[in-house]
This record gives C-alpha cells, sequence and structure tokens, in this order.
C-alpha cells in the first residue's frame, strides 16, 4: 500500500501512527488489521465517513476480533443486496436499450417517452428503481398523449 494512502486514512482518522525520532511513522500490527477493514469496506461500497463511524465501535488498542469482524460485516449484506440489484437493473437495461437500436437516450420510445423520466425527479431514475411503465404513467398524469 502506498505511504501517501497511509498518510490519507491517517489525516481522515481511520488510523493512528507512533512517531519515530526524526518523524517517519511507525504503524502497530492493530493498525494493519484496521486498514485490511477500510479497504474491505470501500469494496463492499461505505463511505470513508462510515467507515469512521464503524472503526469508532472499535476498541482503539487492539486487533479487531473475529467477533468484532462478525458483527460489523453483517450490516453491510443489505448494502451488498442493494449493490446487486442495482447492478442487475443496470444490466438488464442495457440490453434492452442497445437491443432497440436507437441508441439515444433523449428520444428512445421505450426508455424516454416525452422525456418522462424526469418528472420522476433528478438522476438516473430506472437505476433508481423506477420502471420504464411507472415513468410513461408519470407522464400521462402531467400532460396526456394525443
Amino acid at each position: 500500500m502506498a505511504a501517501s494512502a497511509l498518510r490519507f486514512y491517517e489525516d481522515q482518522g481511520l488510523i493512528r501512527s507512533v512517531r519515530q525520532q526524526g518523524g517517519r511513522r511507525h504503524f502497530p500490527r492493530s493498525t494493519l488489521r484496521r486498514v485490511a477493514f477500510v479497504r474491505a469496506a470501500q469494496a463492499v461500497g461505505l463511505t470513508l465517513e462510515e467507515i469512521k463511524v464503524v472503526l469508532a465501535a472499535l476498541p482503539e488498542e487492539r486487533t479487531p476480533t473475529r467477533d468484532d469482524w462478525a458483527r460489523l460485516s453483517s450490516d453491510w449484506k443489505p448494502l451488498i443486496e442493494a449493490r446487486i440489484a442495482s447492478l442487475t437493473r443496470l444490466r438488464d437495461a442495457l440490453s434492452s436499450c442497445i437491443g432497440c437500436g436507437c441508441l439515444s437516450l433523449d428520444t428512445c420510445a421505450l426508455y424516454n417517452p416525452d422525456d418522462g423520466a424526469r418528472r420522476k425527479g433528478a438522476g438516473p431514475r430506472y437505476l433508481l428503481g423506477d420502471s420504464p411503465s411507472e415513468v410513461v404513467e408519470a407522464a400521462k398524469e402531467v400532460a396526456p398523449c394525443h
């Protein structure tokens, strides 16, 4: 791991080091476990702020135990399931959209009729779970089709 990453984690309050003579940082073994924990949490999709909150629940001066890990990582399962569901929607929407041949997000009659998605709010509406039929219905309520 790059020294700059360790310094960044330390600046963010995720890990601590002990300064030796000459200013060189020394990281105890428990910090190595915390770095591994941070990397695993980032892979799951947690933000550094969320990771900081989780690490605050652990004792500072000892390596996290198997029980600590089981307790903390169990909270990640819903996040992983939500990410899988989002990626599945993305996969399914990509194959459908490209299959229509228009390749246009602005004029796609199937996925963006009359730009109905914007009526549901900002952001990637279909990736957030809105279905094209819900967006079409919302568009009809605002401006009926002729």
